[in-house]
């Protein structure tokens, strides 16, 4: 069993890269958030940035932390949520990802990674980015030793305007080519009153090597990535709500057996992306499984 070690954004630094809260192996579901936290390390500083500003969507996903810690409650799942800013380096990147360490975002220079090289961004690779992941692919080994392939549900905010422009929708479901997650959470959505959902906005599902790539389109496993907007989540009320919500209509699918029946299986559809190993294979729930 891992060990949990919670850190809550704002924090002098994380005191392990991942926070692991514990759920039942076999509800079906797994939750990620790779944006959780806006903490750096102390020997990184504030990356040469006034403080202020890891408050701001640079330093993290606003909301998202609240929002995670209530779902994985409400449905007891397995959740795992990354320590580190994203300006430290990004847990929703492939590791060739020329934004992986940000030296510009948002129109701000970041000193602390203007100069950085291979080696220091080999250390960040090593340090943090991989032992999130590496919590992520434990956690779900868990599961299918268990009997349960889950269905990854990552979390994430927006901004609720970019550059002057405000943007419309109170959430988007960002995904690929595998539609067993997404495409159900995006119809409940777009069924609550006076809730508009939009469909791989602000930004979209299909990017090669970010966190459901690795995890949800390379091993088969049923994936969709919620992006709520922020000013809905700031405060606690508001992640409650949202988390409310969402654990309402992720039980719902798991309670349905069919559906969970295919939520639950391994079944390779591949990326709009790159190619991917197996495509169009399938592995029952309790059936041989790839690791």
């Amino acid at each position: 069993m891992m060990k949990k070690a919670d850190r809550a954004p704002g924090a002098e630094g994380p005191s392990s890269p991942f926070t692991r809260l514990e759920g039942d192996e076999g509800c079906g579901l797994l939750i990620v958030c790779d944006h959780a936290s806006n903490a750096l390390p102390a020997k990184y500083g504030t990356l040469g940035l006034p403080p202020a500003q890891l408050e701001r969507h640079i330093g993290y996903d606003i909301g998202a932390a609240g929002v995670v810690k209530e779902i994985s409650r409400l449905l007891n799942a397995p959740t795992v949520l990354a320590n580190f800013s994203r300006l430290l380096i990004d847990a929703n990147r492939g590791e060739d990802d020329p934004t992986l360490i940000m030296r510009l975002s948002d129109g701000i220079v970041v000193p602390g990674n203007a100069q950085h090289d291979k080696r220091e961004r080999q250390r960040r690779v090593s340090h943090y980015y991989a032992p999130y992941h590496a919590a992520i692919d434990a956690a779900i080994d868990q599961a299918i030793a268990a009997g349960h392939p889950p269905a990854i549900l990552s979390i994430h905010t927006f901004t609720e305007s970019w550059r002057g422009t405000p943007r419309p929708w109170h959430a988007g479901v960002l995904w690929d080519r595998d539609p067993r997650l997404p495409v159900p959470i995006l119809e409940a959505l777009r069924a609550e009153p006076d809730l508009v959902a939009g469909e791989n906005v602000p930004y979209t599902g299909e990017l090669k090597g970010d966190c459901l790539y690795r995890h949800g389109t390379q091993r088969g496993l049923a994936h969709a990535l919620i992006e709520i907007r922020q000013d809905l989540v700031r405060e606690p009320s508001g992640q409650l709500e949202w988390a409310g919500r969402l654990a309402r209509i992720v039980g719902a699918l798991l309670e349905e057996q069919a559906v969970r029946a295919s939520l639950n299986a391994v079944r390779h559809y591949g990326s709009n992306t790159a190619a991917v190993s197996e495509p169009g294979t399938e592995y029952a729930q309790q059936g041989q499984v790839p690791h």
